[in-house]
């Protein structure tokens, strides 16, 4: 009688749990539908804001306000119902409500403003003790450089241009003061996340939008081949810096590279390009001799006598 009733309490105790379980499943389904339809009000309502502004029309203080104290609310919203979703379904959870593309985008505007401190605090992403640091960014820093000077003085212009209109002067001096950081965080993020060699991996990287390890065994051959015109191929990964690589790397076994949105790729050919492509092909190649004669098969024993 004991041992009946246990199992119908075992039995009432697992039921629970798995309601529980439902419930908590159903839940957050639930707060992914609100956190998804508040994306779709905010960004059209913001969408037509600008607009407005850009165009000039007319727009009371009070509705300026009101528009933009709902978006900044909604925002926190949206913060907040992420977290919450993340605690319960952890990643799984926040890639059914955000986008891969906005995943991306926003992880690529992540990195490159993280990389703005290592770069004043003159440290790199990634290079551990006993690695190789290459770096890639020398050959287009003045390209870099020249186009914030560009938005500089264009942000300068602007704001002479605009100071009749307050509303429009002070988007569009966001829009370029954020423009002249993204450039210079592109170039920080180049120059602190340098290609790493280590004693299993070459982490190929170009600044914070392309980061691809390749284990030394898959690597079948090194050669340096500056080229300055790249075709679309299959199988084929081609990261120029400055309009160039330098290093051509074939494979034997295909890696996944993913792209800026996530989209995947298998590539069997990669070229790429380093600020000192000989001392990389130096490197590398000692480096694959000591990982051949590491995994090389011992030699046949001969018959015994």
């Amino acid at each position: 009688m004991r041992g009946r009733r246990g199992l119908m309490r075992g039995h009432q105790l697992e039921k629970g749990a798995h309601g529980r379980q439902l419930a908590k499943v159903v839940h957050g389904r639930r707060l992914a539908k609100v956190v998804r339809g508040l994306a779709w009000v905010v960004v059209p309502l913001e969408l037509v804001l600008v607009v407005c502004l850009l165009t000039g029309a007319p727009l009371p203080t009070n509705v300026l306000i009101g528009v933009e104290a709902f978006a900044v609310a909604v925002l926190v919203v949206e913060g907040v119902g992420l977290a919450v979703l993340y605690r319960r379904g952890g990643r799984a959870a926040v890639r059914e409500v955000v986008p891969g593309p906005v995943r991306g985008i926003l992880g690529h505007e992540l990195r490159v403003f993280g990389s703005l401190g290592l770069w004043v605090a003159r440290r790199r992403h990634g290079v551990r003790e006993g690695d190789l640091a290459f770096g890639h960014a020398r050959d287009q820093a003045a390209m870099l450089y020249g186009l914030v000077f560009v938005c500089v003085v264009e942000t300068i212009g602007m704001a002479l241009l605009l100071r009749s209109w307050p509303a429009v002067h002070a988007v569009m001096l966001v829009v370029d003061v954020y423009t002249v950081v993204l450039m210079l965080g592109v170039h920080a993020a180049s120059v602190t996340r340098p290609h790493v060699l280590s004693a299993d991996a070459l982490r190929v990287r170009h600044g914070a939008h392309r980061d691809l390890r390749i284990p030394l065994e898959r690597i079948a051959s090194v050669s340096g081949e500056r080229r300055f015109t790249h075709e679309a191929a299959d199988g084929v990964l081609n990261i120029p810096v400055a309009a160039q690589t330098s290093l051509t790397l074939e494979l034997t076994e295909p890696v996944t590279a993913v792209g800026f949105l996530g989209g995947r790729q298998p590539v069997t050919t990669v070229r790429l390009h380093s600020d000192d492509p000989a001392k990389l092909r130096a490197a590398l190649d000692q480096a694959l001799e000591l990982t051949r004669a590491r995994t090389a098969p011992p030699p046949p024993r001969g018959r015994p006598a």
